[in-house]
């Protein structure tokens, strides 16, 4: 028995010493990562000639597929585990330039040659960049226990360890105030709220309950939705040219009350993409799909309906992936991805969702969803439950559906083969002069029995026919032209038929000589079959309440309605990207990369989309928000690029900590943005002093680390609103039509109608930022001066600029001084009996700190300096207190010192 262990103990020694001199035999080489050695030196150094439209030599590096297959030669350029005879390494290492890559350009170094050698060695694997990965929980480190107060400070606190620093201390009551409600609520907090934190005991509790307070403020929707109209590209105006008026803000007061009720971010998107999918949508579903109908459209004269119909497409398809997916999508237009993985077909696939809605690029912005008052709201819920009770359910969907909508309808802008008609400006309606004719084509009259119109006519004794398959084919509907003021609807029997047909319109009027005059205009039909019911209860009595609410004023809101089926649109894939140049026929869908996240059973549909953007398998719908958030609390976001989380964009700077947040994000928080803004403000890395010190300066100029506090300037919406409530001008109103805060004549420009910026009166001057007005050929000048988004298209992030005209905005704007004049009178009213007591305090109003007396001193000899100016010079009184003569020297001292305080660093400063 011993001689047999003995033996097996041998041979175990014998097999471990082999191992060992094969590993030493053999040194283990490090695997190289695709992603972050070989993608970058191919996107610099490769791509631009053998990448996306160019294809050097049929040797393309976009794709594994087309990198491993043969090239023109017939050979491929990459074989897997043999760099030796790979023609890739090979020409990358040729001594003759002609024959050597990159061509006509510096080689690549020894470094990055081994770098692909050892690649192609490994086996040419080809990686996922790591956005493009599912999130997946990520362990909290163990460091900086003591420091930490959420589980975001052990991720910054393992960085700080590794580059050797510190955190900075924690920043005193007064800045976390200030930062606080800034971040939260973007203006001053609460007097009595201010008073009982500053005032309180219990540092962390307290904390705890401020953070609580002001998370739970009406004020805090309409901070955050600021940040989301940027993404949503919001306006009060269409753009382009003629930039007419666009009824839209109930979009914007939707996006307040969602952050305030802390609607739940996948919901949030759900609704915004696909609200009108819902099974009875509410009126707050429709308005949310307002987010897609921001897009620009054009009433210029003589455009193209489809051209900018299809750009409005387009436009939803990159707002889609830059600002809720942080990926740049629009090159996909013209050809493949250079850098990420999406191919040129699969950017009109994702277009397919969004290109059967109803919308044509028309002045009339239909579909509009109608909000009627209350009493003409209870008679439609009235006539729906009689539907449902006496017809059937999907009878009272249809009836609720198109007098909310207006759908499913033909706008008269699509008709042809036009003869003695013509469509007015091309966008606005059809036009029929006497002996006119117009074809509606491909219309589905399976089951009509009626054609319900809008039209208006100036003239009596006209005559319509409506003809079957040509001008003059079979007659199926025959009415007289009332010639009355305005549009109506009216409605005509229809001859059943069966299938789909062309129809011809025809208007003659006898009484008319000529055809020269516009005698009707059609805005649009809808066929559909007589009111149902006939015969039950009460029916004539909801036939009435249908043509009353058919007929009611309403409040409208453009909103998304998708095609019926029997209207559909097809998708083609654009040869370069130009809509003019249709190629192969593609269906609904999302690129490969991402085609695990698809739920199964999603329908080809914007709310089969919807369910894919808010999968949890989605690796980038909750990346991107929690990056948003962080970037608006710390002043850059975990990878700065909010736009583009691709391997062109920057690196994550902690991107465990991206991805435990936003695991968290999805799964423990349950898609609440409060809870996760709370989780961040409550961090001790957000809590500390903010100062720079030398060592900082040196290793982290950027806070990349996070070894102190933010220290940004406030954002445009947060200037104006800070100075409207410390100078307690501010207006409480909440919601509502854009509001127009001074601004000088001339602004504004409207070329095709007399628009002009009306200056506000009474409490409506000082609203808050986010209810100015938004025309996006003008702007609100201060707003752009401090970065504001022009919003023409999707802006993922706010790039800072700091240049002089934002000086002479804050020192010089009207806006500015009159809210000066406003701060003036609290000053006094409030401020003590000495100046100096006065300036003091309204310091402290805006900093919630005493003010040093060095500054104090500085303030007052400034006061003193203007004082004697303005005696000695009374007329340059009037230009600043206007009416308020009184003292008026004392008071516009007291202006120009209030107006300085202002503009100190800290005041525009979050520090």
């Amino acid at each position: 028995m011993n001689i047999f262990r003995n033996k097996k103990l041998l041979v175990v020694l014998v097999v471990v010493l082999t191992i060992l001199v094969a590993v030493f035999a053999f040194p283990h080489e490090e695997p190289i990562d695709f992603n972050t050695q070989v993608k970058p030196i191919i996107n610099k150094k490769c791509i631009s000639c053998h990448g996306g439209v160019k294809q050097q030599g049929g040797f393309s590096l976009l794709f594994k597929e087309e990198a491993m297959a043969a090239t023109n030669s017939g050979k491929p350029a990459i074989i897997p585990g043999n760099p030796g005879d790979s023609e890739f390494i090979k020409r990358l290492s040729a001594k003759d330039p002609e024959e050597r890559m990159p061509y006509k350009h510096e080689p690549l170094s020894e470094e990055e040659i081994a770098i692909f050698k050892k690649w192609i060695k490994q086996g040419a694997k080809w990686g996922n960049h790591w956005a493009y990965l599912p999130v997946k929980e990520v362990p909290i480190p163990s460091e900086g226990a003591e420091w930490s107060q959420t589980d975001v400070d052990p991720f910054i606190y393992e960085k700080l360890k590794e580059a050797k620093l510190t955190p900075s201390t924690e920043a005193d009551k007064a800045t976390l105030l200030r930062r606080l409600s800034l971040d939260l609520i973007g203006m001053a907090p609460p007097i009595e709220l201010a008073k009982q934190y500053l005032d309180g005991a219990h540092p962390d509790q307290d904390y705890e309950n401020l953070v609580d307070t002001l998370l739970a403020s009406p004020a805090f929707g309409e901070k955050w939705a600021s940040m989301w109209l940027d993404v949503a590209r919001y306006a009060d105006t269409k753009g382009y040219e003629s930039d007419g008026e666009r009824n839209i803000w109930k979009y914007r007061d939707w996006v307040i009350r969602a952050f305030n009720e802390d609607k739940p971010y996948d919901e949030f998107i759900k609704e915004q993409i696909a609200g009108d999918f819902y099974v009875n949508p509410t009126d707050e579903q429709y308005i949310a799909t307002a987010f897609h109908r921001n897009t620009m459209t054009n009433d210029e004269g003589g455009t193209s309906n489809e051209e900018f119909r299809v750009s409005a497409v387009i436009d939803r398809v990159n707002t889609t992936w830059e600002g809720l997916l942080s990926t740049t999508f629009a090159c996909v237009q013209c050809h493949s991805h250079p850098y990420d993985p999406v191919k040129h077909d699969e950017y009109y696939k994702f277009m397919a969702y969004f290109n059967n809605t109803r919308d044509e690029d028309l002045a009339s912005e239909y579909p509009l969803l109608k909000q009627y008052d209350p009493v003409m709201e209870g008679k439609l819920g009235q006539l729906t439950a009689w539907l449902k009770e006496n017809v059937s359910e999907a009878k009272s969907r249809a009836v609720y559906k198109f007098l909310k909508t207006g759908q499913p309808t033909i706008n008269s802008t699509t008709t042809d083969s036009l003869r003695n008609a013509v469509i007015g400006n091309n966008n606005i309606a059809l036009f029929f002069r006497n002996n006119g004719v117009a074809r509606i084509a491909a219309v589905d009259l399976n089951g009509v029995d009626q054609m319900l119109y809008h039209f208006a006519s100036k003239s009596r004794g006209g005559k319509m026919q409506l003809h079957l398959d040509s001008a003059n084919g079979p007659v199926i509907g025959n009415w007289a032209v009332p010639g009355k003021d305005g549009y109506q609807i009216q409605a005509v029997d229809v001859t059943s038929q069966q299938g789909i047909h062309d129809l011809y319109i025809t208007y003659q009027n006898p009484t008319i000589k000529g055809n020269e005059n516009v005698l009707v205009s059609f805005d649009w039909f809808y066929f559909t079959n007589q009111f149902p019911g006939k015969g039950k209860p009460d029916y004539e009595k909801q036939k009435e309440i249908f043509w009353t609410l058919l007929q009611a004023p309403a409040s409208t809101t453009p909103v998304m309605v998708e095609n019926p089926s029997n209207r559909l649109r097809k998708t083609f894939v654009f040869e370069r990207g130009a809509w003019t140049s249709p190629g192969k026929e593609v269906e609904a869908d999302v690129p490969a990369a991402f085609k695990y996240a698809m739920p199964k059973g999603a329908p080809k549909n914007r709310m089969g989309l919807a369910m894919w953007l808010t999968d949890k398998r989605n690796p980038l719908l909750s990346r991107t928000m929690v990056n948003r958030v962080w970037e608006q609390l710390f002043g850059t976001g975990i990878v700065e690029t909010l736009e583009d989380m691709g391997t062109q964009g920057m690196d994550p700077t902690h991107r465990e900590l991206l991805d435990h947040l936003s695991w968290q994000f999805m799964h423990d928080y349950q898609w609440s943005v409060k809870t996760l803004i709370k989780e961040m403000v409550m961090s001790a890395t957000y809590r500390q002093d903010s100062r720079l010190s030398e060592e900082l300066k040196q290793k982290d100029l950027f806070n990349k680390f996070y070894a102190r506090g933010p220290r940004i300037r406030l954002s445009a919406e947060q200037l104006r609103d800070q100075f409207l409530s410390v100078s307690m001008a501010l207006s409480p109103t909440m919601y509502g039509k854009g509001v127009m805060p001074w601004q000088p004549e001339g602004i504004w420009n409207s070329p095709y109608n007399s628009a002009k910026w009306q200056n506000a009166t009474g409490e409506d001057r000082y609203r808050r930022a986010i209810y100015t007005y938004w025309k996006r050929s003008a702007p609100y000048p201060s707003m752009i001066n401090f970065d504001g988004a022009q919003r023409v298209v999707c802006s993922p992030r706010r790039i800072r600029t700091n240049t002089p005209l934002q000086a002479l905005v804050t020192l010089n704007d009207s806006a500015y001084i009159d809210l000066a004049r406003h701060f003036v009178n609290r000053m006094q009213d409030e401020g003590g009996e000495q100046v100096e007591q006065q300036i003091a305090k309204g310091y402290e109003w805006m900093m919630y700190k005493p003010i040093p007396k060095a500054k104090l001193q500085i303030f007052s000899n400034l006061y003193q300096t203007a004082l004697n100016d303005y005696k000695a010079h009374p007329d340059r009184v009037d230009s600043l207190l206007r009416d308020d003569k009184e003292n008026g020297a004392q008071r516009a001292a007291l202006l120009v010192v209030a107006n300085t305080l202002f503009n100190l660093d800290e005041v525009v400063t979050k520090n």
